[in-house]
């Protein structure tokens, strides 16, 4: 009995160590920065799906956190509060773009540091900005596009075959036209016993001239 108390401990003891291990690796990824930073501003028409907690990246790599995402009353524009890595200085030109981590990941906040001497302090906006691209619409456009462009191919398909009868209906003029050559042939056949007319006469003359000779 007590054996079986001991492994029970152990089990809840196991169970209880992979827990804490799951807390821990969520915290340490959950996109907020364990080091702190500074809070900086930047404003967007629309943000897609970036929520609280996405990363900040500069060139690929982790600098921070979003920390908030609001509504400004005035401009209706979406306002997306995020912390940097202290040792990490923006110029004030630098700008930030929302992208997406391929068709089916999620958006992040991405910042390209411009080249302006004077920095960026802790609360200001950063004034450059890109929103997020919707995909799902853009695919929309494509899909309606193509079939647009498959709807109007079928009418000049169709119009183009319609069009080969009319070469075959020039088919009977040439016949009639051979008709005609052929007519003419028969003119040709008919003069031709005219000629021997002539020639009948011909040797008719001879046969008188053959008679006055005696």
């Amino acid at each position: 009995m007590a054996r079986r108390n001991i492994a029970e401990v152990l089990t809840g003891a196991v169970v209880l160590l992979v827990a804490a291990g799951f807390l821990v690796y969520a915290v340490a990824h959950s996109g907020r920065s364990a080091t702190g930073g500074y809070e900086l501003y930047a404003r967007f028409d629309h943000i897609g799906s970036l929520a609280v907690g996405a990363d900040v990246r500069m060139a690929g790599v982790k600098v921070g956190s979003v920390d908030s995402a609001t509504i400004d009353p005035k401009t209706y524009l979406a306002v997306v509060g995020f912390s940097v890595r202290k040792d990490i200085k923006l110029p004030k030109d630098s700008a930030a773009q929302i992208a997406s981590d391929g068709l089916l990941g999620g958006n992040y906040l991405s910042l390209t540091p411009g080249g302006d001497d004077a920095i960026l302090q802790p609360g200001q906006t950063v004034t450059i900005t890109q929103s997020a691209v919707n995909i799902e619409e853009l695919l929309g456009k494509f899909i309606f596009s193509a079939s647009t462009l498959a709807t109007s191919a079928k009418p000049a398909q169709s119009g183009g075959t319609s069009g080969a009868p009319g070469n075959a209906g020039g088919s009977p003029g040439g016949l009639g036209g051979t008709s005609g050559d052929a007519g003419g042939g028969s003119g040709s056949a008919g003069g031709s016993p005219g000629g021997l007319g002539g020639s009948s006469g011909s040797a008719g003359g001879s046969l008188d001239g053959g008679g006055k000779t005696p």
